[in-house]
């Protein structure tokens, strides 16, 4: 079975987490999630590599030990190292790590002092009030395990629409290099940039309907057959990811194509515009009684009801049908610089200078170095001292660039009252100020809300990032009023992030209208972290463009000197 790059990724995560459950060496279990991140934020396979008997070790941050497990994952479909750790704790303990608030810390906990083992005994221990015994747990954090035990059987598997995108392409792929095969598309979620995907959904045309579905079946990451037919077949691959195809004919493939992409209710929205001109409107096609109107594309289809083509991301029935006017999307391509990203100076893993050069291979004009403030010391925070240090050798690197500057700037923790963790003397000194949260997520949403809104008061302040501090999958959002920190910024003059690291994709889709419709232009950035990070713009992108966005609507789609003249303005 091929092995992708987020596979081996999520066996370094899953050896990570072990070794912490174990109480290993912090050390260790650090460079194991170092190593997941360096390797899923790769842009090319390495099994390709590996394959071709390359040297790993040539790649940034791939070391000897590093390299030859990779080798074992690509070769022998998991590392002996992992396979030892799982030999010794029981075998659903990572079940656990799903549920919002449980670390592997935490679960060490609950192992060693209530012998958890599972979500079965998890959820026996908490029902019985057991965990809120526990220090550092309390009854709020039981109370929180049960909503997550509940909610997880209420919900069917999703996964980052980021994590399946090497498997929708290689899959796809695989399936255009049947002869059969005329036109293929990705439907559904991931067409429409969706944050999370349940499934994957092919639409194929073709001229042997049956012999496509023996090539479909025989993908050699197929795990499980759930159904064969000769139109519509479904599998699961080893990853877990479900995956459906249709085939249709020529004269029905973008009626189809259109109804697979969903979403439901914009589906919805479109039969009922057929109906008003006694048309029906499906997945064969739109029909005036028994004669087809349209059918072969979606053009056509549009077209028919007087309507643009509408793009797939803003396919939610949210105002798409009745808008006078669709906006010009953004595209990756309107980018020129990142405003986020990170160094060795906090929790970074490459120079300012290593990471400049990343920004001006992907042709950005300006890259803003924001390492963190001195209050997450678990990042290697910086202080006054240190920042003012960061700055002198920001100058002298600026000396050695020519069409391209690094902006001087910081990612400060809003403290519990809303101050900031560094004095204005320091932060006059910067060109970007992010101001975010990092601590006391559990603040009543009144309190969270003033918090940021005092933040984002203060005359230095750029931007908020990250501004609900969500994981996806993995940690819920913090109770605060988004729609009053986008008003507030339109008042105050300053930015929202919409952080396009594909865990956050932090504001949605919903809140990125509300902006745009409030007039408070935002800031895609990838949070940056290593070279590679830099310019993986594309997820931000697509959550953006869900909501409705436009270029004009972002402040990093600016020149250079604009943008700087720009932020420069905000300021009180």
């Amino acid at each position: 079975m091929p092995i992708h790059n987020v596979d081996i990724a999520r066996q370094f995560e899953t050896t990570a987490d072990l070794l912490e459950i174990k109480g290993e060496n912090p050390f260790r279990i650090r460079a194991y999630r170092n190593a997941a991140r360096i390797v899923e934020d790769l842009p090319h396979e390495l099994a390709s590599m590996v394959a071709e008997e390359a040297d790993l070790t040539e790649l940034e941050g791939i070391g000897k030990d590093l390299a030859e497990k990779i080798k074992q994952i690509v070769t022998k479909g998991s590392s002996p190292a992992l396979e030892k750790l799982r030999s010794e704790l029981p075998p659903h303990i990572t079940d656990l790590l799903n549920l919002p608030g449980l670390g592997p810390k935490r679960v060490r906990t609950l192992y060693k002092e209530l012998d958890v083992v599972d979500l079965d005994t998890l959820k026996k221990a908490a029902e019985a009030g057991r965990i809120r015994e526990l220090p550092g747990l309390g009854e709020k954090t039981e109370k929180q395990i049960l909503e997550g035990i509940a909610s997880q059987a209420d919900s069917s598997r999703r996964f980052l629409r980021a994590q399946v995108i090497p498997y929708a392409e290689a899959y796809q792929e695989y399936l255009r290099a049947s002869p059969y095969v005329k036109k293929i598309d990705l439907a559904g979620s991931y067409r429409r940039g969706r944050e999370t995907i349940g499934d994957l959904d092919f639409l194929v045309w073709a001229d042997d309907a049956p012999a496509v579905m023996e090539h479909f079946v025989a993908f050699d990451e197929v795990r499980e057959i759930l159904a064969q037919g000769d139109t519509k077949s479904s599998v699961v691959l080893q990853s877990g990811v479900q995956v459906d195809l249709r085939v249709v004919p020529e004269a029905s493939y973008g009626a189809a194509l259109h109804y697979f992409t969903g979403s439901k209710a914009h589906n919805i929205a479109m039969r009922k515009r057929a109906q008003q001109r006694n048309w029906k409107l499906n997945e064969y096609g739109l029909f005036d009684g028994e004669e087809a109107v349209a059918g072969p594309d979606e053009e056509g289809i549009f077209a028919a009801l007087d309507l643009p083509w509408i793009p797939p991301e803003l396919r939610e029935n949210r105002g798409e049908l009745d808008a006078k006017s669709l906006p010009e999307l953004i595209a990756e391509s309107d980018i020129r610089g990142n405003l986020h990203a990170h160094s060795r100076w906090s929790d970074g893993k490459n120079t300012i200078a290593e990471m400049a050069e990343a920004a001006r291979e992907a042709g950005y004009e300006y890259l803003a170095m924001t390492d963190h403030s001195k209050r997450l010391t678990v990042a290697n925070g910086l202080n006054e001292d240190r920042l003012l240090q960061q700055i002198e050798e920001i100058d002298e690197l600026n000396q050695t660039l020519s069409d391209f500057v690094v902006l001087k700037g910081i990612e400060v923790d809003i403290l519990e009252d809303g101050s900031l963790d560094l004095p204005d003397s320091v932060l006059s000194l910067l060109d970007i100020v992010i101001v975010s949260v990092h601590s006391k997520f559990n603040l009543p949403a009144d309190k969270q809300t003033e918090r940021i809104m005092r933040a984002m008061d203060n005359p230095h302040t750029t931007f908020v990032a990250h501004p609900t501090g969500r994981l996806l999958l993995g940690r819920p959002p913090y109770a605060v009023d988004v729609s009053k920190l986008i008003r507030h910024a339109r008042e105050r003059g300053c930015f929202l992030e919409l952080n396009a690291n594909p865990q956050r994709l932090d504001l949605n889709d919903n809140y990125c209208q509300l902006a745009k419709k409030e007039g408070v232009r935002i800031c895609i950035n990838t949070d940056a972290h290593n070279r590679i990070d830099v310019a993986q713009m594309s997820h931000g992108i697509a959550q953006a463009r869900r909501g409705w966005v436009e270029a004009k609507d972002v402040i990093n789609t600016l020149p250079r000197d604009p943008l700087i003249k720009l932020i420069k303005s905000i300021k009180g």
